[in-house]
């Protein structure tokens, strides 16, 4: 399933050329498998987002996630167990709200996914389409991963769009990436059982080393493939970190049909 969406009228104030990738920004993430783009929201779109997201929390409105749902480390045991109900992840955020579809159709972020995926993008709507939740009390660590382990298309060939909409550093749950890791094969003994990848394993620790630290403020997005490898810690701050997650993918990289994958898709303005 897929339809069109329409121009969004969130672009340049001026009517200027709005800014792409350089080539060195290119060369980067076919280098490393991620960039980062400073302040590429505006204010308004952030704070959109952020009013929409804090209402939707804290009333709860699905579909949600809870930290009870994925079973990490340090999550609670069961929704009905003391923060079981904290909420993890608002799924579906591209239906919460018109800001969202302003967010992914603007031309800052479509002129950069057409750099990296080609002139014709689509956006799966159940893979990522979320806004991400960090909550001072019962958040949890996620482990190492791509996000390609329950993912089944024809090339492993997707970007995911992480938008922060406030601090992002490693005491509140802030990404850590691993440079060119998108760019190994794993054996099965470097996986555990859910296809994270092993922090125990001994043949994992030089590329474990290698970690980066991702620190975002509000309007920062990263862009980062599909088989980077990226974790993030449990919040130990007093405040909640939230963060807007799309994923793209170009048009001739189809979905495995019948699978999870096809269920649901949009295909963003060419021009």
């Amino acid at each position: 399933m897929s339809s069109v969406l329409p121009e969004s009228t969130l672009l340049s104030r001026d009517g200027a050329a709005l800014p792409e990738f350089s080539q060195e920004e290119l060369s980067a993430f076919s280098q490393n498998g991620f960039v980062i783009s400073r302040q590429l929201a505006p204010a308004e779109i952030c704070g959109r987002m952020l009013a929409v997201t804090r209402d939707h929390v804290s009333r709860q409105v699905g579909p949600v996630e809870f930290e009870a749902d994925v079973d990490y480390p340090g999550s609670p045991d069961s929704v009905d167990s003391p923060g079981g109900r904290t909420v993890r992840r608002l799924k579906q955020a591209h239906a919460r709200d018109v800001i969202f579809t302003d967010w992914v159709s603007c031309r800052p972020l479509l002129q950069r996914l057409k750099q990296l995926l080609g002139s014709s993008v689509v956006m799966p709507l159940t893979h990522h389409n979320c806004v991400m939740t960090k909550q001072p009390r019962f958040s949890s660590d996620t482990g190492w991963h791509r996000d390609m382990r329950y993912w089944s298309f024809d090339k492993p060939e997707l970007i995911s769009v992480w938008l922060a909409l406030g601090e992002e550093h490693p005491e509140n749950g802030g990404l850590f990436v691993i440079p060119g890791s998108h760019r190994i094969d794993f054996g099965p003994n470097q996986l555990d059982e859910r296809l994270f990848f092993r922090a125990d394993a001994p043949e994992n620790q030089e590329l474990l080393e290698s970690r980066q630290a991702v620190t975002l403020s509000a309007g920062d997005v990263l862009f980062f493939h599909a088989k980077t490898l990226h974790a993030a810690s449990r919040n130990r701050t007093s405040d909640t970190k939230y963060s807007a997650v799309f994923t793209f993918r170009p048009a001739a990289n189809q979905p495995l049909a019948g699978t999870r994958s096809s269920a649901c898709e949009l295909l963003l303005p060419r021009d």
